[in-house]
C-alpha cells in the first residue's frame, strides 16, 4: 500500500483513539468501583495509544487529527449495564480501525496495530464476556 495509505489508516485510528478516550470518560462515570478500575486501565491504554500514534501521523508527514470537544455516541448511556456494552462497542471499533492499518503498514508499525488489535479484542471479550471470531472483521463478513 502507498505511504498515503499508511497515512490514512494510522490517521483514522488515531481518530478511532481519540473517540475511545471520551467514550471511556462516560464508561468509567457509570460503573461501580470494581469495574470502574478497569475502565480507567482502558482510558490510560487508549490515551498512551492515542500519544503514540500522534507521534507516527507526525512521523509519517502528516498534521495528526486533533480529537472533537465531543462525540456522538451510539446509544444512551443510562446505567452501568449500557456503560459494559458501550465498552464493547468502542474496543470492537478500535478493533477495526487496527485491523485496517495492519492491512495497510509493513514493519514495526504493524507489529504495533497488530498489538493493539490484539488489545483491543481482548478488552471487548472482558466487557461483553463473549469473543468474535475474527475480531477487528466482523462488520466486514
Amino acid at each position: 500500500m502507498s505511504d498515503d495509505g499508511v497515512l490514512d489508516a494510522a490517521q483514522a485510528a488515531l481518530a478511532a483513539e481519540h473517540a475511545a478516550v471520551y467514550g471511556y470518560g462516560v464508561v468509567g462515570g457509570r460503573l461501580d468501583d470494581a469495574r470502574r478500575a478497569e475502565a480507567t486501565a482502558a482510558y490510560d491504554a487508549h490515551r498512551a495509544r492515542r500519544d503514540a500514534l500522534a507521534r507516527t501521523v507526525r512521523d509519517l508527514g502528516g498534521k495528526p487529527a486533533v480529537a472533537a470537544a465531543a462525540y456522538a455516541l451510539p446509544f444512551e448511556v443510562p446505567d452501568a449495564a449500557a456503560a459494559l456494552r458501550l465498552a464493547a462497542d468502542l474496543e470492537d471499533r478500535i478493533a477495526g480501525v487496527y485491523s485496517d492499518l495492519v492491512r495497510a503498514s509493513r514493519g514495526p508499525l504493524r507489529q504495533q496495530a497488530a498489538g493493539a488489535l490484539r488489545e483491543a479484542a481482548v478488552r471487548a471479550v472482558r466487557w461483553r464476556g463473549s469473543g468474535v471470531a475474527f475480531p477487528g472483521l466482523a462488520e466486514r463478513l
